[in-house]
């Protein structure tokens, strides 16, 4: 864990997954607009590509969830995304019918008016088999320069980090699913800055340290797990409910009687 880390309020370790998830559809920017309004320093979203190459806001490897359509983000033109929405009816209902998918470039632009605040770019699978590693980074970089200095490339792919590694200065997170020591030791040969592990993936382990990484654990639901999860070494948690998690730990660590 960073020293710096030691200096960050319990809220400043919370990381928005897919922004404000809970409450707005995924990887949109209400999700996102909505989790930096809430208090959100740390944001984290899926990146994928289009049939001509654009980047979106993305995680699921076919259409319908979010979009209610068939098929998949690199069967389409950016044109044609960019006519759907992501109103994810099944869960919201029709409070977000218009809302649109979201292109990397609004992402990047939306930061841009919040400074200091961390962005996790995931690069999804998916388009690393449909387009190649190289393809992606090119198409993912380039877009993302205005935030050198407060963006990461994270993922499940070591390969693609090992490639942008090689050819960027941009910080790293693999992504595991379990907390296993061939996994833990190939995070450190990478020299990542970040590692992510999924909370159910942490089996028996005591502690969750990683010396010269962040650890970052997803997805955690309630404050008193995060609470948890810090004391055993995890540097920040990802949650899908930015909001009341951002205010029910900053309640607790404010003076009694203030």
């Amino acid at each position: 864990m960073t020293a710096e880390i030691h200096h960050l309020s319990a809220a400043e370790r919370l990381v928005a997954h897919r922004g404000w998830a809970r409450r707005y559809p995924e990887n949109t920017l209400s999700s996102v607009r909505g989790a930096l309004e809430a208090g959100a320093r740390a944001v984290e979203i899926d990146v994928q590509l289009t049939r001509d190459l654009v980047p979106f806001l993305f995680h699921d490897r076919t259409l319908a969830r979010l979009c209610g359509v068939p098929g998949s983000m690199a069967e389409r033109t950016s044109a044609e995304i960019a006519r759907l929405f992501a109103s994810e009816t099944a869960r919201l209902g029709p409070r977000f019918a218009a809302e649109p998918l979201a292109s990397l470039d609004s992402f990047v632009e939306l930061l841009g008016d919040w400074p200091g605040v961390l962005a996790f770019v995931e690069l999804k699978r998916v388009s690393l088999e449909a387009f190649g590693r190289e393809r992606v980074l090119e198409a993912v970089l380039p877009r993302l320069a205005p935030l050198t200095g407060r963006a990461a490339l994270i993922s499940f792919d070591l390969e693609v980090l090992q490639l942008a590694r090689s050819r960027s200065l941009w910080p790293l997170g693999p992504v595991f699913d379990a907390w296993g020591l061939a996994e833990r030791a190939a995070a450190s040969e990478l020299g990542s800055e970040f590692v992510f592990c999924d909370l159910d993936g942490l089996g028996a382990a005591r502690t969750i340290d990683l010396p010269g990484s962040e650890v970052i654990v997803y997805e955690v639901a309630e404050a008193e797990m995060a609470r948890q999860l810090f004391a055993r070494g995890a540097s920040r948690v990802e949650t899908f409910d930015i909001g009341p998690m951002l205010a029910q730990l900053a309640a607790e660590e404010r003076p009694k009687g203030a």
